[in-house]
């Protein structure tokens, strides 16, 4: 939903010399992708699966910022192509997964009101969250267009973010967030699927 290419222009002027500094430094967009999952998986245990929001929060959003990186370096190089386009979403929905399997396991440790509402939230989302990745790549696969949907993946980190800033200074927050994204992450499937069948079905 939210228009990432402009997002992207926005945030050109900030990314641009870090991926100039990082190809000098003969790093390639290959091993920025894989530290960027490597990354997150880290914070989601030591900090996100502790409690330790604030923390956690502050650095899930500046290593998100690492998605921007490594495609920019692919196309300053001119290696964009299949395989990074491949391997970047294959890692996106891991470092997906480390994030919500993390706030969900340190509910269910609190043994509160709150945990069995957290992680069956929780359990939804991650699914769908996976179900609108595999929408999009299977209808693409079918010469189908399957870009929309009301909670794509920079919704849903965005929300996940505000949540726990939230939840670090104000008051405890993610089970009611964890439902809002089980809500709408359904909706992004099912528009996904009302969409993809207007152009399958004659």
């Amino acid at each position: 939903m939210l228009d990432n290419a402009s997002a992207r222009r926005t945030v050109a002027h900030l990314v641009d010399p870090v991926a100039r500094f990082l190809i000098r430094a003969k790093v390639t967009p290959d091993a920025i992708t894989w530290f960027g999952c490597a990354a997150t998986i880290a914070i989601s245990a030591t900090f996100l699966a502790q409690g330790d929001f604030l923390v956690g929060a502050i650095l899930f959003a500046i290593f998100s910022a690492i998605d921007l990186l490594d495609g920019t370096m692919a196309r300053m190089l001119g290696t964009s192509g299949p395989w990074g386009a491949f391997l970047d979403s294959t890692l996106d929905r891991v470092s997906d997964a480390a994030v919500i399997c993390a706030i969900c396991y340190f509910y269910l440790n609190q043994q509160s009101a709150q945990s069995s509402l957290v992680v069956g939230a929780g359990v939804v989302a991650l699914v769908m969250a996976l179900l609108t990745s595999y929408a999009r790549a299977k209808a693409e696969s079918l010469n189908a267009t399957c870009k929309i949907g009301i909670a794509e993946r920079a919704e849903r980190n965005l929300i996940i973010w505000f949540g726990l800033m939230i939840s670090a200074f104000v008051t405890d927050v993610m089970p009611q967030v964890f439902v809002l994204l089980a809500i709408l992450s359904t909706i992004t499937v099912i528009q996904r699927i009302l969409f993809v069948r207007k152009q399958l079905v004659a």
